[in-house]
């Protein structure tokens, strides 16, 4: 008989899958191809369309199988919350993030596990940029787990100091990183691509909304300066946030509207082809628990400049241009990184260099069998 490995994969059909739901999608995909002999993957969803269950079947083609829920999906958070229910039963789980079915059982045995995952700590640092029903969720479930996981996956080591602070696993804290999205290459068609979404010849690239703990607003204005190039900047993510219009405050920060163009990621292959065009990819979040954007940028040979929030510096390890936050002239600092880059080829292709070799190591397959041993472990 086979010892299974059960995956929270209800994230990949929700609504709106984000990165947690790519996330999801790419560990689940890995850890299928990476499963040891006599070993398989089944997958956990909430009750769910049957049309639901299909494409996860389709998705992952190597999934034993689906362990149904019989609450939907918010019932299901809800209920896992307060520990109302035993699904789906014991063995190993786990979770790519905190929606997980802790409960209390013998740890030292070790024949039930569940295994949950934290990528931020946005519930506690920057509860505005969250609902307050999200918020209650959070701290809720960091409860539980610290009371029942056996162990908790944290993309960075940054983070893991960060978590410390916020709950006392002790040592059932891990970290395992991430990697490209699936899909993230250059594909034949990249610079029909490029030009159907009318880019321009030269850009910048960024993440993020104007959110302010994104940076993008940071940004904006650093692009604004006297003295910085006049370069177009492509930002991944939506036009507004709250009352604030991409257009309006870039002509506030001195920028020409006709400067910013928002767009949506798309498929991979699209992203990629964004990314790969641009003259240098910009992550100036002041705060963030991985840095999956600068391992996409990196892997796609595209000089990065981001702000020294620890995990960015954990994750470029030098291949990338560290601009420090600080409590003041954040701004000025960006906007002399962003000069430099543009304005000297050669460093930007050192830059490249760099960073595809700082890609290398990140992949799926490693996170994979990582979690594949983290499980034998316990």
């Amino acid at each position: 008989m086979p010892t299974t490995l059960r995956m929270v994969v209800d994230q990949v059909v929700a609504p709106a899958p984000g990165p947690l739901g790519r996330y999801t999608e790419a560990l689940t995909g890995a850890l299928i191809a990476t499963a040891p002999p006599g070993c398989d993957v089944e997958g956990i969803v909430s009750s769910s369309p049957p049309t639901d269950y299909d494409a996860l079947m389709r998705r992952f083609p190597g999934l034993s199988g689906l362990y149904k829920t019989s609450l939907a999906r918010r019932e299901l958070a809800a209920a896992w919350q307060f520990g109302l229910t035993t699904s789906p039963g014991g063995g190993m789980v786990h979770a790519p993030g905190l929606f997980a079915p802790l409960r209390r059982h013998d740890r030292e045995a070790g024949l039930d596990q569940t295994v949950v995952t934290v990528h931020d700590l946005l519930a506690w640092t920057h509860p505005e940029s969250l609902t307050s029903a999200t918020v209650a969720w959070h701290k809720g479930m960091m409860k539980r787990a610290r009371k029942h996981a056996d162990a908790v996956v944290v993309p960075t080591h940054a983070l893991a100091e960060r978590l410390a602070m916020v709950a006392d696993f002790g040592d059932r804290v891990r970290v395992i990183g991430t990697a490209p999205r699936p899909g993230l290459k250059l594909q034949a068609d990249a610079a029909a691509r490029v030009q159907a979404l009318r880019l321009p010849k030269d850009y910048l690239v960024t993440v993020g909304s104007l959110e302010p703990r994104s940076g993008v607003v940071d940004l904006l204005e650093a692009l604004g300066r006297a003295g910085v190039p006049d370069i177009p900047i492509v930002v991944i993510g939506p036009e507004t946030w709250g009352e604030l219009h991409l257009a309006a405050v870039a002509e506030e920060a001195g920028v020409a509207p006709s400067r910013v163009q928002a767009i949506e990621a798309g498929d991979p292959a699209g992203l990629a082809a964004v990314l790969a065009g641009a003259t240098a990819f910009i992550a100036p979040s002041h705060e963030e628990g991985a840095g999956t954007s600068l391992i996409e940028a990196f892997s796609l040979g595209v000089p990065v400049i981001h702000s020294d929030t620890p995990a960015y510096v954990e994750v470029s390890g030098d291949a990338g241009m560290s601009v420090p936050v600080g409590t003041g002239g954040y701004v000025d600092r960006l906007a002399g990184a962003v000069t430099t880059v543009v304005e000297h080829s050669d460093l930007a292709d050192r830059m490249s260099v760099a960073g595809t070799d700082r890609a290398r190591a990140f992949s799926w397959r490693d996170s994979a069998e990582r979690v594949w041993q983290l499980h034998a472990d316990l």
